[in-house]
């Protein structure tokens, strides 16, 4: 329950700027869609080096290994705050070529520009929060990550109003509401940690070496594929609805806020699976790694099977709580969310099956299926179909590249079930017999 709040939290504060600044016009709507590219690139640094770091020590803590455990979550939380650090300082350098290669257009520009600058100056602690939020999660203690998240998003929200329009601060008042919000919620972050038995952050632990950082990169190498994709995929779909108007951008904009919200539950459902799946799969009990990887495919497929009946029936009424004054967003964003509606539940199986691969120790495999909805499909997709279909490609890519991923998250998921089941049947081979009760 935790992380399904902390991940709901986490799309709240994506919608809420959504919403506050659509009431700015369609072009001041658009930047946020636009910045998104940048926010994509912020989270894959945050999420490299928080699940990469997080894999291990989930793994390290069930095979009994604390003291290299915390050397792996201090190299990783330091290693991310100084990453971001050198993204915000190369890109503030050079902000409008930044903003016009993430899809602006000339109207949507100087919107763009506010809003990207705020968020470049949080960019450290926000990479550096995400790798907070996922060690917290690794180490089984999701409710003090959940604090910290909840009481940004809260603040987030109060701050939005008053920034935009008290103040009158336009779409960089709802930047700096988001970073200031983001900066309290990674000050309660660090002072969560080493309460509850998770891990002490402390800069005397921080041991970057060769070994240390390929082990991290080894393990956050899935995220970063994912991530770095999401950011490159945004770019290419902002492009690909350019000469369709602001109103294509905008609309795609909010269509991807809803569906990051509808997933965000199921995402954090998986996520409280992970540290039960890395601790167990260090520990050698693969049958319980099987059994709950089944128990969350059941529950969530049934869960997104609900959210896309409701998308299907009132997509224009949902659409609507974004943008109320231009009946062309309404239009193509209905239309988009209908079609993004009838895949949806298929990503219950793609997501659990990347999460168990990564959290296991498969690498490989898991890097590859976190390009694949992105990179392999997506992106080949969004440039070929708006040639034939004009604007139903563009609609069309995203829900057509998740048909595609779950095929193939199909074969590598059982693939990887039968490994299971082998290691299980070696392990009961090689146990001691117990000795039968009478």
């Amino acid at each position: 329950m935790p992380t399904i709040i902390s991940m709901l939290i986490t799309a709240v504060y994506n919608m809420a700027d959504t919403f506050f600044v659509g009431h700015l016009g369609t072009s001041a709507q658009g930047a946020v869609g636009v910045v998104f590219a940048l926010m994509a690139i912020i989270q894959a640094i945050g999420f490299t080096f928080g699940q990469g770091s997080g894999n291990q020590v989930s793994r390290l803590l069930g095979q009994r290994q604390e003291e290299t455990a915390l050397r792996v979550a201090s190299t990783g939380f330091f290693t991310a705050l100084i990453a971001g650090a050198v993204l915000s300082a190369a890109a503030l350098l050079n902000l409008d070529a930044l903003v016009r290669s993430l899809g602006a257009t000339e109207t949507i520009l100087p919107y763009a520009r506010d809003y990207t600058r705020f968020i470049l100056i949080g960019a450290p602690y926000m990479a550096a929060s995400l790798v907070l939020n996922n060690l917290l999660r690794f180490e089984g203690n999701a409710f003090y990550g959940m604090l910290g998240i909840a009481s940004g998003a809260v603040l987030n929200i109060a701050l939005d109003p008053l920034f935009i329009f008290v103040l009158d601060m336009g779409v960089g008042g709802a930047a700096l509401a988001t970073i200031i919000s983001q900066f309290v919620s990674f000050c309660i972050l660090v002072a969560q940690c080493g309460r509850g038995g998770s891990l002490p952050i402390h800069i005397r632990y921080f041991s970057p070496s060769l070994s240390m950082y390929r082990s991290i990169f080894r393990n956050g190498m899935p995220s970063l594929y994912r991530q770095g994709l999401a950011s490159i995929a945004a770019i290419c779909l902002n492009t690909a609805a350019n000469p369709y108007g602001d109103a294509a951008i905008t609309a795609m904009t909010v269509v991807s806020r809803v569906t990051a919200f509808a997933g965000s539950a199921l995402i954090g459902f998986g996520q409280g699976f992970q540290p039960v799946c890395g601790f167990n799969f260090g520990a050698g009990l693969y049958g319980r790694v099987r059994r709950g990887f089944w128990f969350c495919v059941r529950v969530s497929f049934s869960f997104l099977i609900l959210l896309s009946v409701l998308g299907l029936v009132f997509a224009p009424q949902i659409i609507l709580l974004f943008q109320k004054n231009d009946p062309d967003v309404v239009a193509i964003g209905a239309r988009a969310l209908r079609l993004q509606c009838l895949t949806l539940p298929l990503t219950s199986w793609v997501i659990l099956t990347n999460m168990t691969l990564q959290t296991s120790g498969q690498s490989t495999q898991a890097s590859f299926l976190a390009m694949a909805r992105q990179g392999l499909f997506f992106l080949p997709l969004i440039w070929i179909l708006p040639r034939f279909l004009d604007l139903w490609g563009v609609q069309l890519a995203q829900p057509i590249a998740d048909g595609f991923s779950f095929l193939l998250s199909v074969a590598l998921g059982t693939a990887f079930l039968q490994k299971l089941s082998r290691l299980e049947a070696q392990t009961d081979a090689v146990a001691p017999r117990q000795p039968r009760r009478l």
